[in-house]
Parts: C-alpha cells; sequence; structure tokens
C-alpha cells in the first residue's frame, strides 16, 4: 500500500502576502521534507481583498508549480475571488447563456445602500462584481468593528495592489492575463477519496470534500455539489462560497 499524502489545507489569505510567506516556511519546517514535497495543498480560497498585497499573493501562487513540480495544487473559490473575477471579466459564463444582468434582481433593492459599480462594463457584470467594485454608503461595518475599505467587500486595498483607484474600471486593464485565467480557473469544489484521516479508533479512509464555505446541512447535498461542480454563475450569491453560520454540522449524506 502506498504511503498516505500529506493533505494542507490553507484558508483566507485575503491579500497579507507576508503571513502567507511565514505560514509557507512554517510548512515546511514543521513537516518531513519528503511529504512536504509531496503533499496536496488546497487553498481554500480568498486571495484577495483586505490585505494590501493581492498581486503579490497570486503571483506567490502562480509559482508554486514551478517551485514544488511533485505538490498537487488545488485552488478553490471564495466569494471574494468570484466577486473580483466578475469585476474583471474572468468569471465563467452562465452555463445556460443567460446574461450576468439577470443575478441583479434578488439584491436590487440594496443597490443604492451599497453603492454598486455603475462604470463602463457594469451592463453585463455579474451582481457580486458590482458589489465588490462599487463604493459603500456607510463607512463604518457595525459585525467587525472596523472601517470598510471602499465596498462592501473590503476590495480598496485589491485595487490598490494593481495601482489603480477604488472603484476604476481602469482595474480590468492593470491585472495581468495570468491573473485572470487564475480567477477563472478556480474550482468551487475539490473531492478527494481515500484520505486517511486519524482518530481516537484508530486510522480511517474517507472522502475529502473541500468547498470556501463548506456544504449546508438543510439543503439537498447533490443540487449543492451540481452548483459548485458546474461553477453555475446564474446563482446570484453561492452560499456555499459565502461566509455564514450554519455549517458546523456534516449534511448527513456525508456521515454515512
Amino acid at each position: 500500500m502506498a504511503p498516505p499524502r500529506t493533505v494542507i489545507c490553507v484558508g483566507d489569505v485575503h491579500g497579507y502576502i507576508s503571513k502567507l510567506e511565514s505560514l509557507w516556511a512554517n510548512l515546511q519546517s514543521a513537516l518531513p521534507a519528503d511529504a512536504f514535497a509531496a503533499a496536496l495543498v488546497i487553498f481554500l480560497g480568498d486571495y484577495n481583498d483586505r490585505g494590501p498585497h493581492t498581486r503579490r499573493v497570486l503571483d506567490f501562487l502562480l509559482a508554486l508549480p514551478a517551485r514544488h513540480p511533485a505538490q498537487r495544487h488545488v485552488f478553490l473559490c471564495g466569494n471574494h475571488d468570484l466577486a473580483f473575477a466578475a469585476f474583471v471579466g474572468a468569471l465563467p459564463p452562465p452555463p445556460d447563456g443567460s446574461p450576468f444582468a439577470a443575478t441583479w434582481a434578488q439584491y436590487i433593492d440594496n443597490e443604492a445602500h451599497e453603492g454598486w459599480f455603475r462604470g463602463p462594463g457594469h451592463e453585463d457584470m455579474h451582481v457580486q462584481g458590482r458589489r465588490w467594485g462599487g463604493v459603500i454608503k456607510e463607512r463604518w461595518n457595525p459585525k467587525k468593528g472596523l472601517p470598510y475599505k471602499g465596498s462592501i467587500y473590503d476590495a480598496q486595498p485589491t485595487f490598490e495592489s494593481y495601482g489603480v483607484a477604488h472603484g476604476s474600471p481602469d482595474l480590468m486593464k492593470a491585472v495581468p492575463e495570468e491573473h485572470k485565467k487564475f480567477l477563472h480557473d478556480l474550482v468551487w469544489v475539490h473531492e478527494e477519496e481515500d484520505v486517511r484521516i486519524d482518530t481516537d479508533g484508530g486510522q480511517i479512509l474517507c472522502k475529502l470534500i473541500a468547498v470556501h464555505a463548506g456544504l449546508e446541512k438543510s439543503l439537498d447535498l447533490n443540487e449543492q455539489l451540481r452548483v459548485l461542480r458546474t461553477r453555475d454563475t446564474r446563482v446570484p450569491k453561492v452560499q456555499m462560497l459565502s461566509g455564514r453560520q450554519d455549517v458546523w454540522s456534516i449534511p448527513q449524506m456525508q456521515t454515512r
């Protein structure tokens, strides 16, 4: 039997390159050299916003396959990445050919309050891209006890990391093509068979399902996985990619 492969899951980076570099160095020093060299590394999404160095974070991630060719790297999409991709035109099109503007209706009452982007290109932009690139009227985020950074997504530092002002359509040209391709190619779910987990009762084999914000136990598992596997961008807000409080318990079908 082949030795178990080390699986590393990395949570939200949010533009903090120094923290990412420190984490990577710590992983490399803490793990056996052969285990680190051949690890499966799953990044769980949210690479941009909040922190000041989104551009450098994406450069770091794009360089990993060349730096560690024996590793396997999986890059998942988070809600911040989806919104960034939508703004710069890197979001996969809806599978049925419908326009992105069809995603606006469910949240249209929030347009003025959230200050949705209305500049060039907004006419057929996914609702999350418009929210991401807009300017929110309220300056204080009561949930976090911090001021908003530009938009409801705190996207201002991402704009600035590419050398443009928050909300400027110039970002669409400033983001390199390799970064747009990275955003376009992000997967919404990763499923890995035969992952070995140490438990109090011994080592077990399980199927790992990695999703940015988790699966909701009250909804049909197969339908959630369909949306994720197909990257269904008709959905205005993909709950499985958005932070929320209803994912702590494993859906029943996953425990069978």
